[in-house]
């Protein structure tokens, strides 16, 4: 999804726009069926956390973005409550 907020430049290119629009369809498609079977505030926390690690990683990957060793822990850090959250619920 961030790829496509990033390739639509402020919604002016068509095909960029609506694959953003799918995936954020499916995105909120997925989070509802996570609500069926954990707590809607774990789901969400994970919905978020596992979207600002992958905006993070693509934006290093593919758009040359600093990555530095912090960045790096910081993104290890919200994986680690990720994992604490769905082991708890």
């Amino acid at each position: 999804m961030v790829a496509c907020i990033k390739a639509s430049e402020g919604w002016t290119k068509l095909w960029p726009t609506v694959g953003l629009f799918g995936c954020g369809v499916v995105s909120i498609y997925l989070l509802s069926q996570a609500a069926k079977t954990i707590p809607i505030s774990t789901a969400y926390a994970i919905w978020t956390g596992l979207g600002a690690v992958g905006a993070a990683t693509l934006g290093m990957a593919f758009y040359a973005e600093p990555a530095s060793a912090l960045k790096v822990l910081c993104i290890a850090c919200i994986l680690g409550g990720v994992v604490g959250l769905k082991l708890l619920s």
